[in-house]
């Protein structure tokens, strides 16, 4: 086994299976005082490790760990003025708490997009067990842009097959269809059956 690959420290410490029944949790930021809490109102699905250079990653992590869940399960609980879109141009804005920069929360707001509806939210911020676990690692050659050393990749994607998050340079097979499909949907190549 590759152990001297650190894939994100949640990953790292073993992952472990989704709770039956699990409804949700609190996420809070990385503040000592006032931090900015998020209630999740429900289990998250797609929980996968992100290599992009967009989502916020702990301190000498590889990956960020990202999941979704229905926006309308996503209610900001305490200190929301702390709050700040990263980059309002960016598909997903990412919700950052303006103290320690941790991501809470990322959404989209274009209503034509595939994933129109679903939040992205970092579970390990929440100390409640039973989060799904990730099952996928996607962009995976985007952390090269971070200032991973190329020569390590092999290691890198070595080590996810071995620990079971089979590594995409884009997302996992289920969801790039879903883009596509949605995407055909729109442009008139693909129509609905009945």
């Amino acid at each position: 086994m590759t152990t001297d690959v650190h894939i994100h420290p949640a990953i790292d410490a073993g992952i472990k299976p989704a709770a039956a029944g699990f409804s949700g949790g609190t996420l809070t930021c990385l503040c000592a005082t006032d931090p900015v809490t998020v209630e999740i109102g429900s289990q998250v699905a797609h929980n996968h490790a992100c290599g992009c250079t967009k989502c916020w990653k702990p301190t000498g992590a590889l990956f960020a760990q990202i999941a979704v869940v229905s926006k309308d399960k996503v209610k900001v609980v305490t200190n929301g003025q702390k709050l700040q879109v990263v980059d309002p141009t960016a598909t997903i804005r990412r919700h950052a708490c303006s103290g320690c920069g941790v991501h809470m929360y990322g959404r989209i707001e274009n209503q034509q997009h595939a994933f129109y509806g679903l939040d992205f939210v970092h579970t390990e911020l929440s100390n409640e067990p039973g989060w799904a676990p990730p099952e996928f690692a996607a962009f995976v050659s985007s952390i090269i842009e971070a200032g991973a050393d190329p020569a390590q990749m092999g290691a890198v994607r070595s080590h996810l097959k071995e620990i079971g998050l089979p590594p995409y340079d884009c997302l996992s097979p289920g969801l790039m269809d879903a883009l596509s499909t949605h995407a055909a949907k729109q442009a008139g190549t693909l129509h609905q059956a009945g």
